[in-house]
């Protein structure tokens, strides 16, 4: 008998209903399940008037999910996959991501699916994609303020009704850089179809070993995204007087103040996805982003 996680959404119906059919399944094959929400992936913005969060990032990974568990089945849309990396990837535990929300990028198998992909999973037949993931911490001095996992990305932005933000970069050993704009994204190849894209930035595919900067909004022609060795620690200093807010991932984040900084750097613990069949990435951004679809010209009129 293998130990099996259940990761699920309990905000949504369909979710929980699936859920349930599926420890059902489980349990009638011999397997013992551990069910948890997703919620407890989701840090949430820290109180500003508190002591912040100084828990390492391995704090969301839940009771009773260690090495153990053979894998996890996350049900919810692509909000609850980010959570669930936060409760997997510090004990390596892969994940099938079954897709009950909307857009599903980050997807593996939709409920029409789902008898076959329990099936195939369960039969062992399936391989495993490592996701890189960031560890994003804020200092001051030496002390660590706040720090959560990061699957997509990290962006430094203003307050609504403030003036544009100065930030000092620093990458690795290359000399720092100064970017006026509303804000900065930091991004792994995953979050690169994510905030990043809208931002203006490129589309990385998920196997380069690289990380992205792109400014939001800059005040310069100059100001564009960088793409560059994921083993470089990124390094963002606020040289601005007002406090702005860091968002990780859509669902953590806090307030940093202009004694603070932010250190980003790649986790030792990817991300492991469960694959039933090859994943074609570009298939994926056709199919979801309408990347390279053939341009029909719209006939003359006469």
């Amino acid at each position: 008998m293998s130990r099996v996680g259940l990761i699920v959404n309990d905000g949504k119906d369909l979710a929980v209903k699936t859920a349930l059919t599926i420890q059902q399944s489980l349990h009638k094959a011999g397997h013992e399940v551990v069910r948890v929400s997703s919620s407890g992936g989701m840090v949430g913005f820290a109180n500003p008037d508190q002591n912040m969060r100084m828990l390492g990032y391995n704090a969301c990974v839940p009771e009773g999910f260690d090495s153990s568990i053979a894998f996890a089945i996350v049900l919810g849309g692509d909000g609850t996959v980010l959570s669930a990396a936060r409760q997997t990837a510090p004990v390596q535990i892969p994940i099938l991501t079954i897709n009950t929300g909307h857009m599903g990028f980050l997807a593996e198998a939709y409920l029409a699916d789902l008898d076959r992909a329990l099936d195939q999973v369960l039969s062992m037949q399936w391989m495993l994609e490592e996701r890189t993931s960031l560890v994003v911490s804020v200092m001051r001095g030496e002390q660590r303020r706040w720090e959560a996992l990061c699957l997509n990305e990290m962006a430094l932005h203003r307050e609504p009704l403030t003036s544009m933000c100065h930030f000092e970069v620093s990458i690795g050993r290359h000399a720092p850089v100064d970017i006026s704009a509303d804000g900065v994204i930091l991004s792994t190849p995953t979050g690169s179809t994510a905030y990043s894209l809208s931002a203006g930035g490129p589309v990385i595919s998920p196997d380069c070993p690289v990380l992205q900067l792109t400014p939001i909004a800059p005040h310069s022609l100059a100001s564009r995204a960088l793409v560059f060795s994921d083993e470089e620690p990124v390094t963002v200093f606020p040289a601005t007087p007002e406090r702005l807010m860091m968002v990780v991932d859509g669902s953590a984040g806090c307030y940093v103040w202009p004694e603070d900084r932010v250190l980003i750097r790649r986790s030792d613990h990817p991300v492991k996805f469960v694959r039933l069949s090859d994943h074609e990435f570009f298939q994926v951004l056709r199919n979801k982003l309408g990347w390279g679809l053939p341009h029909v010209a719209k006939p003359d009129r006469q």
